[in-house]
């Protein structure tokens, strides 16, 4: 790995009640590089994004964000999920306000920009996305598509050194899911670290620096797309695998 290590999970472990959900999490995220998180409905796989987006607190275990524990109180989450954004699975758009307008709050409240300044970012990566068109649109009059891009477009706009990715094209129609993919594809030319949790075999194949497969809770093996998608060493990778591939 060529760039800096921005995030570092150590040991995590996350339970809600009886049903632990991770258990002993550890792996690093560089600067520039696309993992994939891949694995079965119910293997972890979202639980991990929103503990290190401390949308969940974690049970146990650390999460470093150039090289400071996230997970301590005193944390300014703000300030920190300003650097480190999430793209959901349902977009999360205020339906009440333009797309524009969704671009705008947060740089406006977090990072404290003029409206000026807000508005021309937005613009910015509305246009990015090839959502100009719509900026006065408000969610309702969007297909799943356009509203997917117009989450992403906001995530954009706080310019984050990070993006998590928690399936975003799960919820849309299939003639949909490409128009998400394109953008998401030109996001990992330019380099913009990225951790996607995806159902989306090929795209992973394609993008990724890093897949990470999990399975019941724990990372049961990660490598190059071509080590864990091609010629993955374990069984439970290949039925995994062999189930998404054949249906």
């Amino acid at each position: 790995m060529n760039g800096e290590k921005i995030l570092e999970v150590r040991h995590l472990s996350k339970k809600f009640g009886e049903n632990t959900v991770l258990i002993d999490i550890d792996f690093s995220v560089h600067t520039g590089s696309v993992i994939c998180i891949i694995g079965a409905s119910g293997s972890g796989k979202s639980t991990l994004l929103r503990c290190i987006n401390l949308l969940e607190t974690p049970t146990s275990g650390e999460v470093l964000f150039h090289g400071t524990d996230i997970t301590k109180p005193g944390t300014n989450i703000p300030a920190y999920r300003a650097k480190v954004g999430m793209v959901f699975q349902n977009f999360n758009l205020f339906n009440n306000m333009t797309a524009l307008k969704n671009c705008m709050i947060g740089t406006r409240r977090v990072l404290g920009l003029s409206s000026e300044e807000s508005h021309e970012r937005a613009l910015f990566y509305l246009n990015k996305v090839g959502m100009s068109p719509f900026i006065n649109a408000k969610p309702r009059q969007l297909s799943g598509g356009q509203k997917q891009r117009v989450a992403i477009a906001r995530a954009l706009a706080m310019e984050p050194e990070v993006l998590l990715f928690d399936e975003p094209t799960s919820a849309l129609d299939p003639q949909m899911v490409g128009e998400v993919l394109s953008v998401m594809r030109t996001l990992a030319e330019e380099g913009l670290t990225m951790l996607i949790v995806t159902h989306e075999m090929a795209f992973a194949r394609d993008v990724s620096s890093r897949v990470v497969y999990m399975n019941e809770g724990v990372i049961c093996e990660e490598g190059t797309p071509e080590q864990i998608l091609v010629n993955p060493q374990k069984q439970e990778t290949r039925d995994f695998l062999s189930r998404f591939m054949n249906g």
